[in-house]
């Protein structure tokens, strides 16, 4: 009877340039066994699964190759066999998860003080070494201190933060970062092609996602997925192995919402519901899918590699800017929210229903006109101002129009802003500033200036405290006209009263923004 070996030991790198991913980790270790510039221990950190143990494995390979000290490991003489076959006698391996407490590290650093047997230096590897106590700690950092000549730490850690300082202060540190998803699905396809075992790409690229940067993971979702299929890796079988959401869905929800159709977005989320689909893990992936599309739109090469490239594109093509990032803000929300929700369904469809209610201002690239981007009712002129005398009446000087005109910037703006015609004639103009604004009345000679160069000659100007119309209470009394137009005007929207009147949905009044 034979057993098959696992692909995360089978396929595990042995050599640098077969590493995935962490080609800064390899430049620097490479750089500095070729020039001899070693250092007594070396902290490898980075979450599961990013190769840290295999980085230290393949270093003590380098640093014991019996054709000299090289970034090469030969991989044949029977120091590389031994270490590759867990055998080597001067290669120890400590788990410091299971091995916490003084007596096994003061055991450990006793034997550090002999001589190694066959190799060249000893290497000590301690996995999770923040688990370590205090009081290993400290006994470690005695021998960190005064190292022997023949001995290599290699420590690595998912947590170096619960690490003493002084004890990172005496280690070459390295991050060994996620790695990237085409990266992963890339390592998977080849894995396969040796394996001789045939594969979908798209059923690889949900694996890659499902790693989350932990090629580890991923050779373990493969193993698992390979079993679930028959030996053959189909999308349709790893996505309901992962409990994934089918991409259709999010493909459809996206095209929904570009035809502003809430019919078919509620209607997708009941067939979600009647599979039993996970409503939190479908905002997740709603808000990856949305990620893509920006990246789409802002950095279209990004998309090398993508197996839905084509689809994606066509979404950046419709959907703009602001509604993608309006959309993922919304599904990011959902997915914090939908714990508080009556139900996750309900979390869920009310979280689509935002999306449609709240589309940004203005036409989308579709040529799809939002509720809130219908024509506002054009706001009533401005009124002149009501003339003192006749000649005022004459001259029908506009100062709420002018004051818009004027070569003015900063604090003699605002007080252009805060000022009331009180008279005007050829070459006198009389001002009046509500008492709270009187600080500005400073600026001005500022504001004579201005005008007299829109008048093109010299007037007097005076200032004096009071109250009447300034541009500013104009401008604000035509911006909440254009929000109450704004409101009533998707009050009335078929769309939103359908949401409201059937399906519980709320108006949020200040998320409304008039064109």
């Amino acid at each position: 009877m034979t057993t098959t070996q696992v692909l995360a030991r089978k396929w595990r790198p042995k050599s640098f340039s077969e590493l995935t991913g962490q080609e800064h980790v390899v430049k620097a270790l490479s750089n500095a066994l070729e020039q001899q510039r070693l250092h007594h221990a070396y902290l490898f950190t980075g979450t599961r699964g990013v190769g840290k143990t295999t980085v230290a494995r393949i270093l003590a390979k380098a640093l014991n190759c019996e054709t000299g000290i090289t970034s090469t490991p030969c991989g044949k003489c029977s120091a590389c066999l031994e270490i590759d076959g867990g055998r080597f006698v001067d290669l120890l391996e400590l788990d410091a998860a299971s091995n916490t407490g003084i007596d096994n590290m003061r055991e450990v650093l006793d034997n550090a003080q002999y001589l190694p047997t066959s190799g060249r230096f000893k290497v000590y590897i301690i996995d999770e070494v923040h688990m370590l106590s205090t009081k290993a700690f400290n006994s470690m950092l005695k021998t960190l201190e005064e190292p022997p000549e023949h001995v290599k730490f290699i420590l690595a850690t998912t947590d170096p933060q619960k690490i003493p300082v002084t004890v990172l202060s005496r280690c070459l540190q390295f991050n060994l970062k996620k790695i990237p998803e085409p990266l992963i699905q890339e390592r998977l396809s080849g894995i396969l092609k040796e394996e001789g075992i045939p594969a979908e790409p798209r059923a690889l690229q949900r694996i890659a996602r499902a790693a989350k940067g932990s090629l580890r993971d991923a050779l373990s979702l493969l193993d698992q997925a390979i079993a679930y299929s028959g030996g053959r890796v189909e999308d349709e079988m790893v996505g309901g192995m992962l409990g994934a959401i089918d991409q259709d869905y999010l493909y459809a929800i996206l095209d929904a919402l570009i035809a502003r159709d809430g019919k078919e977005l509620v209607s997708i989320a009941d067939r979600m519901e009647e599979r039993s689909l996970e409503f939190e893990a479908a905002l997740q992936d709603l808000g990856l899918l949305l990620h893509r599309v920006a990246l789409a739109q802002i950095v279209p090469e990004a998309l090398e590699g993508e197996v839905e490239k084509e689809r994606i594109a066509g979404f950046a093509a419709k959907l703009g800017a602001e509604e993608v990032q309006l959309y993922y803000q919304i599904a990011n929300h959902g997915r914090s929210e939908i714990g508080l929700a009556p139900d996750d369904y309900s979390g869920f469809s009310m979280t689509l229903i935002r999306m449609l209610a709240f589309m940004p201002e203005g036409e989308t690239k579709s040529k799809v006109i939002p509720a809130k981007a219908r024509p506002v009712p054009a706001s009533k002129p401005r009124p002149d101002p009501v003339p003192e005398t006749p000649e005022e009446a004459k001259q029908a000087f506009d100062w709420v129009s002018v004051s818009g005109k004027l070569n003015l910037s900063g604090m003699a703006k605002m007080l252009a802003m805060h000022c009331a015609l009180k008279h005007y004639d050829q070459k006198k103009i009389e001002f009046v500033v509500p008492n709270e604004h009187r600080h500005l009345m400073e600026y001005k000679e500022r504001l004579k200036t201005a005008l007299g160069e829109f008048l093109g000659k010299p007037v007097e100007v005076s200032l004096s405290v009071g109250e009447g119309t300034t541009p500013a209470k104009v401008d604000d009394e035509e911006r909440q006209e254009r929000q109450r137009d704004a409101v009533a005007s998707i009050e009335q929207d078929p769309v939103v009263r359908n949401l409201v009147d059937n399906y519980d949905a709320k108006l949020i009044e200040s998320s409304i923004k008039p064109i």
